[in-house]
């Protein structure tokens, strides 16, 4: 896993890559966050480009290999999720270039971003409701500030995958291009936002943006305890084995 960062005038493009699928963990969360936090102390950097390499923007987190879920259980906070929470806390504007799938915790990454450039190829999924689980990552309170409480409640509902176009009209992606403009376009957006002036820019943007950091914090505390007791049904470990198999789940409520 590697988290690098560049310089393009006044924006930092920070990239996370963990092929094949980026799928998130603890330590990609934290890598994330440092970039952000230096970004935020760089008087320099105005606007932040969030993207990843490969076919895939985050595959969510592996829940079959390595679930980041399981290091709460029993615990007050959630390391996974405190990291998350940090991310939402960020001071500078954040553009997200979405080129592929961003599945559960990787459509909680697109959601920390102010804005989404996606690929008409783009694909938002909260498939938890697939995996026997609830939704994580402050999920299940940011996505509704987003799209709207019954486009929210579809999505998490049944799970569906919003593709590009649907997620522009949505407005869960605020401009959608042809895949090889993705990274042009995302840097137009930052610079554009870069252009104005950078205290104000940051002032206005903490209006708009209000607690959602702490809402995040309180979300997952209360997102957690749901996951908590769904991991140890079965048809929790039916949902991972059916997605991991590619075949619908067959629950049983138990």
């Amino acid at each position: 896993m590697t988290v690098s960062t560049s310089r393009v005038g006044h924006v930092e493009v920070v990239t996370f890559a963990r092929p094949p699928h980026n799928h998130a963990d603890l330590e990609m969360l934290r890598a994330i966050g440092a970039a952000f936090d230096a970004a935020d102390a760089d008087r320099n950097v105005r606007c932040i480009v969030l993207r990843s390499e490969g076919r895939v923007f985050c595959a969510g987190a592996d829940l079959a290999t390595k679930n980041p879920v399981e290091d709460g259980v029993g615990e007050q906070r959630n390391p996974f999720y405190v990291a998350a929470a940090r991310l939402f806390a960020v001071k500078k504007p954040v553009v997200a270039a979405v080129q592929g799938a961003a599945v559960g915790a990787g459509l909680g990454l697109a959601l920390v971003a102010d804005f989404r450039v996606a690929s008409i190829e783009a694909r938002f999924v909260a498939n938890f409701v697939q995996l026997g689980f609830h939704p994580g990552f402050g999920i299940s309170a940011v996505l509704e500030r987003v799209v709207g409480r019954q486009k929210a409640a579809l999505m998490l509902l049944t799970g569906r995958r919003i593709r590009g176009e649907e997620a522009g009209a949505w407005g869960l992606a605020d401009q959608v291009v042809a895949p090889n403009m993705l990274d042009e376009a995302a840097l137009a957006l930052a610079d554009e936002i870069a252009a104005g002036a950078p205290l104000a820019v940051q002032s206005t943007r903490a209006t708009l943006r209000g607690d959602v950091a702490a809402l995040v914090e309180r979300q997952t505390h209360y997102e957690l305890a749901e996951q908590a007791w769904l991991q140890k049904t079965a048809d929790f470990a039916e949902g991972v084995r059916a997605v991991n198999e590619r075949r619908p789940g067959q629950f049983k409520g138990e």
